[in-house]
């Protein structure tokens, strides 16, 4: 067991051994399990202003994925229907059973969907927060070609990206941070806190491994996609920049797609706390 300093009250973190590595993970509340999780270059603490209020009702289950955090940071085990079994040997771990609900942002949402695509018996609701889902959409928003995202390539390059970040981890998450969220959201402490969480190339490696793998998570979910569709109700959170793209890419491949646009910028949960827990709240009941 450690203890974070962001970590809300009535929440207790543990590492525990799961799919051939160790992950950290914090768990508090009662009632049905709601696992969260968290994007890059983020960690647990993504969701802390929202743990509390939505502890009152279930069991919030809330890891740091493979590769971050207080987590392991293994060679490979990065594809995201890979990291399903990490969350899967977690419950198990915790004597979770499910069906059990899942919310993820950005590529954490790709680890939620890769799990209900694969294992949908496991899923009783599925919430996906501001995300590009490889195989559905995902590849041509990357294409520099045609204008895409760049950044996705770069990431995926080996070693590179952590050479050229190395030393200026701060810096960087403090440019990314505040260009893509609503002023204020946060402070110079969480700022520097995520910055630390990737801080050496080491940790850098554990983040950028996480992108290296998208080519293949989209080949898999398209061929999982392919044999039966999502049979669990899917919300899908875009915001102002996303608006309800991620819920027209899913709609030919569940049954039950709903669609809301966050009153903010990608970091929903950070940016409006009560919007997020109030939407999720009412999508779970």
């Amino acid at each position: 067991m450690s203890t974070a300093d962001w970590l809300p009250d009535g929440f207790r973190v543990q590492r525990i051994a799961t799919n051939n590595t160790r992950l950290s993970v914090a768990v508090g509340g009662s009632g049905p399990v709601l696992v969260l999780l968290h994007g890059w270059p983020q960690t647990s603490r993504a969701w802390a202003r929202v743990m509390p209020a939505l502890a009152q009702n279930h069991t919030v289950v809330v890891p740091d994925l493979r590769g971050t955090g207080a987590s392991d940071r293994p060679e490979g085990g990065y594809a995201k229907t890979n990291q399903a079994h990490d969350i899967r040997g977690l419950l198990h771990a915790l004597k979770l059973t499910g069906p059990v609900a899942v919310a993820g942002h950005d590529i954490g949402s790709m680890v939620a969907l890769a799990w209900a695509a694969a294992h949908p018996d496991d899923i009783s609701h599925l919430v996906l927060v501001d995300s590009l889902l490889p195989g559905l959409g995902l590849e041509e928003a990357m294409n520099v070609a045609e204008g895409g995202m760049w950044h996705f390539g770069f990431f995926m390059t080996p070693h590179v990206p952590e050479m050229l970040f190395d030393g200026h981890e701060l810096e960087f998450v403090t440019a990314t941070f505040t260009a893509m969220s609503n002023p204020g959201t946060f402070s110079e402490a969480d700022l520097a806190a995520y910055a630390h969480e990737y801080t050496g190339r080491e940790r850098l490696r554990g983040g950028f491994e996480h992108y290296r793998t998208l080519l293949e998570d989209g080949r898999e979910n398209r061929a999982l996609l392919a044999e039966k569709k999502l049979p669990m109700p899917v919300l899908a959170i875009g915001t102002a920049h996303s608006g309800t793209s991620t819920a027209q890419a899913l709609a030919p491949h569940a049954d039950n797609v709903q669609g809301t646009v966050a009153p903010t910028g990608h970091f929903v949960a950070e940016e409006d706390a009560d919007w997020f827990t109030k939407t999720v709240t009412e999508f779970l009941t």
